[in-house]
C-alpha cells in the first residue's frame, strides 16, 4: 500500500507554472467549462500563500476586483484546469504568508517591487 501512495506522490513539477513566491504578481490562466463550451479565463492578483505538500500542492491569489472587493481563489498547483501562470513583477516581503493585505486598502496595500542587482 505504501508503494501505490510513494507512485502517486512522486510528482513532477509542472511546466505550466515557473517557480512562484509570496508577494509575486502574476496571471493564471484558468480552463473554464461551461456545459459543451470551454474557455480560458485569466485571473491577476497577488500570490498570498504557496502551501507544498506533494501532490496537494496550492496557492492563493488575491486581487481587488469592483467596488474595492477583496476576491482570493486557491489554484491547484498541479492541477490540468491550469493552462499557463504568467509571473509579472516580484515583489519585497517579509512573511511566508501574506494575510495583513486583507486589512489594507488601496497604496496601503502596495508591495515594494524587488529589484535585479546590478553588477557594477
Amino acid at each position: 500500500m505504501t508503494d501505490l501512495l510513494k507512485s502517486v506522490e512522486r510528482v513532477k513539477p509542472n511546466p505550466a507554472v515557473p517557480p512562484l513566491r509570496p508577494g509575486d504578481t502574476v496571471r493564471v490562466y484558468v480552463r473554464i467549462v461551461e456545459g459543451d463550451r470551454e474557455r480560458i479565463q485569466p485571473f491577476q492578483g497577488t500570490v498570498m500563500r504557496i502551501r507544498g505538500g506533494g501532490i496537494n500542492a496550492n496557492f492563493t491569489v488575491r486581487r481587488i476586483a469592483s467596488h474595492g472587493i477583496g476576491v482570493e481563489r486557491t489554484f491547484l498547483l498541479h492541477s490540468p484546469r491550469l493552462e499557463k501562470v504568467e509571473v509579472l513583477r516580484h515583489a519585497h516581503v517579509r512573511r511566508a504568508q501574506l494575510y495583513y493585505l486583507r486589512e489594507r486598502r488601496g497604496k496601503a496595500a502596495r508591495l515594494r517591487e524587488k529589484r535585479l542587482k546590478s553588477r557594477g
